[in-house]
């Protein structure tokens, strides 16, 4: 027979900031709440932790329940437990923050999300519970974790130019970078491996195709490599 606590015990839920680049602007992924509390208004997905599964697992779930998106990189963030952070009850959130390829990237609404859209980071709108705390939470860590390991190319497709690659941090960190000094530095770490390939951008010439290499990162990391933009 299992044992039964005596005290009151808080409930627990994931909720996942879902971050995604496209077009030289960095964006993040709300759902439209279809049920109370706050029907209607805009959220993080998430949902309520089931006994039978970690939190890695409930945040994958909740993640593909409501948007559809599954197979993303996640990676867990911070605990939030403010006593009155629901109004139905006593609950306790463990938020993570997911990078997307928006290029491979199909959204849905499900479960009870009623609508699940993009938004630019620097135009979120309001949403429901401490979602705001936990956005602004995510995008610090982003912003910081960036720049001392590649994270950065999860929100890249697979083969990118360099300048892609530039756009990127400038959307993200929120500041200009030099372009001969940031490509001097990433190709400095012999990360990225040169393609026969070009891709045209605009009217200028053909660009040069590139591709990071996961396996070289890793060895060199266990050697004590450091990656710092």
């Amino acid at each position: 027979m299992p044992h039964t606590y005596e005290y009151p015990r808080a409930a627990l839920t994931v909720d996942c900031v879902v971050f995604g680049f496209d077009e030289g602007e960095l964006k993040v992924l709300f759902i439209e709440r279809g049920l109370a509390p706050f029907k209607g208004q805009w959220a993080i997905p998430g949902g309520f932790v089931r006994v039978d599964e970690t939190l890695d697992e409930a945040a994958r779930r909740e993640l593909e329940e409501e948007t559809g998106l599954g197979s993303v990189f996640l990676d867990q963030l911070y605990t939030f437990g403010d006593v009155k952070r629901d109004p139905r009850e006593r609950v306790v959130s463990v938020a993570y923050y997911a990078l997307v390829k928006l290029a491979d990237a199909r959204t849905r609404a499900a479960t009870d999300a009623a609508d699940a859209q993009w938004f630019p980071v620097s135009k979120p709108p309001k949403l429901a519970f401490d979602h705001a705390t936990i956005f602004d939470t995510a995008l610090a860590r982003l912003r910081a974790k960036l720049r001392y390991q590649p994270i950065g190319f999860e929100l890249l497709p697979q083969k990118f130019t360099l300048s892609q690659l530039q756009h990127l941090y400038e959307a993200v960190l929120g500041v200009e970078l030099d372009k001969r000094n940031f490509r001097k530095k990433v190709l400095g770490f012999d990360l990225l491996v040169p393609l026969k390939e070009t891709q045209m951008t605009g009217a200028h010439r053909p660009a040069q195709l590139f591709r990071f290499d996961p396996v070289k990162y890793e060895r060199l990391t266990k050697r004590g490599f450091h990656f710092e933009i």
